[in-house]
């Protein structure tokens, strides 16, 4: 058999590869080889067709902000369809999309121990590597199906970075022997709401703000993210203590970076709603 996959075979290796990206995720052990001859008898399809369609999804799911099963390297080269086909399950799956990440992963540490300590590298615009090729597919792909507006809808995973980021602040202080400071954090958008223009107040060592807006997702650190125009207006008249912390890779091995403003040195920034007043 040759030639575009069928939706009805998109379906069925699309339902596949979540069941082992489940199992990858929860840590319990399966066999890609027996997965891949059980496609094979169903489908009809080559091992080594089956095997690189398994590389696309891990693509697609790449460019939607998913996380991927790290054994089957994206390539970009794909259908269209197999993306309706992910979308498709991930639609009929709601469950997916809405867990946050493993119990033992995005909450403070017991005791505000140092191991809360996050993975902080530079930024990807400060990178000395150049851009990926299909960076411009995977930023159409995430603005199609508008996963910025995904990842700040759910809420869950919203909160369970910015505990994440608590516990690397306090952790991050008492390291540093500032015990006094690490008392002081406070959850500015749990105890007083999201209007302050970030999350969390903390210090640096010497004891001056840091005013902390966290974005969190489960997909690469180059996931586009929402950000509204008061957390704009707060970095810009709080430049000096302002900072966004772009938290990826949640679900397995949070890593994050920092961005100072201004933020359009390493973004761009597009309007997506506006406010409309009767004449």
């Amino acid at each position: 058999m040759a030639g575009d996959w069928t939706d009805a075979e998109n379906d069925r290796i699309v339902a596949d590869y979540f069941a082992m990206l489940a199992a990858d995720v929860a840590g319990r052990r399966y066999s890609k080889a027996a997965h891949n001859r059980a496609l094979q008898a169903v489908i009809g399809r080559p091992r080594g067709s089956i095997e690189y369609k398994h590389q696309n999804i891990s693509a697609v799911l790449k460019g939607l902000g998913e996380e991927w099963i790290g054994g089957y390297k994206p390539a970009f080269n794909f259908q269209e369809s197999l993306i309706a086909a992910v979308v498709r399950w991930l639609t009929q799956h709601p469950d997916w999309l809405a867990r946050t990440a493993r119990s033992d992963v995005g909450r403070p540490s017991p005791g505000l121990r140092e191991e809360g300590v996050l993975w902080i590298g530079p930024p990807p615009t400060h990178s000395n590597a150049p851009p990926p090729n299909e960076l411009d597919r995977m930023t159409k792909l995430a603005h199609r199906y508008d996963v910025a507006a995904r990842d700040t809808a759910n809420r869950a995973l919203g909160r369970a970075g910015e505990e994440r980021v608590l516990a690397h602040e306090r952790a991050s202080l008492l390291a540093a022997g500032r015990t006094d400071l690490a008392r002081q954090i406070r959850w500015v958008s749990e105890v007083d709401g999201d209007g302050a223009g970030y999350d969390i107040r903390s210090f640096d060592g010497d004891g001056r703000d840091r005013l902390i807006e966290v974005k969190t997702t489960n997909g690469w650190e180059r996931t586009p993210f929402h950000i509204t125009r008061n957390e704009l207006a707060v970095a810009d008249t709080q430049r000096d203590a302002w900072l966004l912390l772009r938290l990826w890779n949640f679900a397995r091995e949070p890593r994050a970076f920092e961005l100072r403003p201004p933020l359009d040195a390493h973004v761009s920034l597009i309007a997506t709603t506006f406010q409309a007043s009767l004449h």
